[in-house]
């Protein structure tokens, strides 16, 4: 067991624990590296203090996650806990995808975003996750509205909540675009 997996074990599952104290002592490719190793940990807790503790860092640097991108894509495929998913439908957008990769990702991210059985959380970042990699595909934008529109048929608070900030942000940057308008649903 690491230093980070050995800081983050024991608590109540619902709890984040002393995520953001690793978060702060990340200060390199290797310390990373180390916390990322708990992802594989057995105990779910640390499994998912560790993706949360992932997530934070990489908003500033996503290059630490390029090393690990095989790990993030079979996590994608193989995660059952929510709690993994709901980290990993950000990191995963992180990553730099090759077109295949991209596919299969956005494949899964559409089905957690619309499966009706995943937890909301899982569901509002898989929005997220997708919003975030339309901005290296933009041509995606109909296939998105799509997924946009399904969910939010279902009329859940917290997910048309998370829908409205995006289609804010959509709005603003593709209506810089030169889109035919029939795309926006916005």
């Amino acid at each position: 067991m690491t230093k980070y997996q050995d800081i983050l074990k024991g608590g109540d599952l619902r709890s984040i624990g002393k995520a953001n104290e690793v978060v702060s002592s990340v200060n390199s490719q290797e310390d990373f590296d180390e916390l990322f190793s708990g992802m594989t940990n057995p105990d779910r807790k640390v499994v998912m203090r560790t993706a949360d503790a992932v997530e934070k860092i990489t908003v500033h640097h996503s290059d630490y996650l390029q090393k690990h991108k095989k790990d993030v894509l079979a996590f994608c495929r193989t995660a059952t806990d929510i709690e993994l998913k709901w980290h990993l439908a950000l990191i995963v957008s992180r990553v730099k995808l090759t077109e295949t990769e991209f596919g299969k990702t956005w494949t899964t991210l559409t089905g957690w975003a619309t499966d009706r059985k995943e937890s909301k959380i899982v569901r509002v970042n898989s929005i997220q996750g997708l919003y975030n990699l339309l901005q290296q595909r933009p041509e995606l934008l109909q296939d998105f509205n799509l997924t946009l529109s399904a969910v939010e048929k279902e009329n859940i608070a917290s997910i048309n909540a998370r829908i409205r900030k995006i289609k804010n942000a959509a709005n603003k940057q593709f209506s810089k675009c030169n889109y035919d308008d029939k795309i926006f649903d916005f």
